[in-house]
């Protein structure tokens, strides 16, 4: 001690000593006078917390001296930054989540890079909550046809509130789903939402396929029933209702009748078919009868009322409609439908501008 005081009264050993101090408050700093059972019990809370790796846990309590509040400030910050990083990676993963009130149901899609994200409870509280806000939502778009689209556009600016031990509080949707994605250390984002309103007469039904819990699935189906007397049995349109939403998912409809088939299908089938029947080296008029016979068959699979009923395949939707209408005792019909699916069309979307695919009814 004593050649230390003598040497510190040089100048050269005066700032020897400061180094030494300073490297000496460092180590200090890094244990911070926090016992190592202690340590452990602030990584295990601030990991509960957040749910970000181990590793960034101990480091962001280190650096922050083991205060678990700024530390746990100091990992949204570092997420939020890996997040923004990452946001240009495909996200084809993910789930749609579906909410519905009296005569409206609208349902989202929430993007990840893998499925193991889509079953974490974080991401799935994040995708119900924003259902629940895209119902909301009034039609940005005015059209009548009783679907309407909302992009990212319509719902990232929104307040939304989260009731989540590990995200809460009020915050925008775009934020929200940034810290997800810090949380998560995958890209995360909205890709698209619809919602769909029924007449005054009609019923909403709907149906999710590979549903992890109510209000999440891979595939929904949604249709609107309309009726015109308004005092018809409403237990036998939901039935049939939830049964054709099932349909939907299964069967793939493109359209709801023959004539509302775009001629560029009709044509871009037609030549398809007539590509595949002149192999045959039959004559034109034998090639011609081949391929009017496909085009019926074909509409039976893409036309919802042609379509085989996958409940009861002995009829059709057609038929399925007429009966319904015989057992309430009014006109039935199909008014809208659509059908989504995770990830349907993401990598041709990459290279284009097309819109976002979707099965419906015109």
């Amino acid at each position: 001690m004593a050649l230390l005081r003598s040497v510190a009264r040089t100048p050269l050993g005066n700032a020897l000593c400061k180094r030494l101090l300073s490297s000496a408050a460092v180590g200090r700093g890094f244990s911070s006078g926090v016992g190592a059972t202690e340590q452990m019990s602030l990584i295990r809370e601030l990991r509960e917390r957040t749910s970000a790796p181990i590793k960034e846990v101990k480091s962001a309590l280190v650096d922050c001296q083991w205060d678990i509040e700024a530390a746990q400030k100091e990992l949204r910050k570092r997420g939020q930054v890996v997040a923004s990083k990452k946001s240009s990676r495909t996200a084809a993963e993910g789930l749609l989540a579906l909410a519905q009130s009296e005569g409206k149901a609208a349902v989202i899609e929430l993007n990840c890079e893998t499925d193991f994200v889509a079953r974490n409870e974080i991401f799935q509280h994040l995708a119900l909550a924003l259902a629940k806000q895209a119902l909301l939502v009034e039609n940005p778009s005015n059209q009548v046809s009783g679907i309407y689209h909302m992009g990212p556009e319509h719902l990232e600016g929104l307040k939304l509130n989260l009731e989540h031990p590990k995200i809460s509080g009020e915050t925008t949707v775009q934020n929200a789903i940034t810290e997800v994605a810090a949380m998560m250390g995958e890209n995360v984002k909205f890709r698209r939402g619809y919602a769909m309103c029924a007449s005054s007469h009609g019923v909403l039904s709907t149906y999710l396929h590979t549903s992890p819990q109510p209000g999440l699935g891979r595939i929904a189906g949604i249709l609107s029933l309309e009726v015109e007397d308004e005092n018809s049995q409403l237990d036998a349109l939901q039935r049939v209702g939830s049964e054709l939403a099932m349909h939907i998912v299964a069967a793939k409809p493109l359209f709801l009748t023959k004539e509302l088939v775009t001629p560029d299908a009709l044509e871009g089938e037609r030549e398809i078919l007539k590509s595949q029947a002149e192999t045959s080296g039959k004559p034109q008029m034998a090639i011609d009868r081949m391929v009017e016979g496909r085009l019926r068959k074909y509409m039976e699979e893409v036309v919802l009322m042609e379509q085989k009923f996958v409940v009861n395949d002995s009829i059709n939707v057609k038929t399925l409609i007429s009966n319904l209408s015989k057992e309430v005792g009014s006109s039935v019909k199909i008014g809208n439908f659509f059908r989504m699916e995770v990830g349907e069309g993401i990598q041709r979307n990459e290279t284009s501008s097309a819109p976002e695919p979707v099965a419906q009814a015109v």
